[in-house]
């Protein structure tokens, strides 16, 4: 007799794009403290709230100039979300 497959998957959970943000800005000042899970949480309260990309305040992450602007968006992208930046 066959046993039932349970079959597990990890729920995203239902934040809001600006509470999936804060939670970003948070894990930027934690040392990147799962940021992976908080991308994948953002990139799904983008797809809810149909839209395009992300939209971060420069003033708050931890390196504040063109460079780690840059790779902020790389690394973002190689997950699948669109990054800018306020003025």
């Amino acid at each position: 007799m066959r046993r039932p497959i349970n079959q597990r998957t990890t729920a995203v959970s239902e934040l809001t794009v600006a509470e999936a943000t804060e939670s970003i800005y948070a894990s930027l000042r934690a040392d990147n403290a799962d940021i992976d899970a908080h991308i994948a949480t953002l990139k799904a309260a983008l797809a809810r709230e149909g839209k395009k990309q992300a939209v971060f305040d420069p003033a708050r992450l931890a390196q504040n100039n063109r460079s780690g602007r840059k790779l902020m968006q790389a690394y973002f992208r190689q997950r699948g979300v669109s990054v800018s930046f306020s003025e």
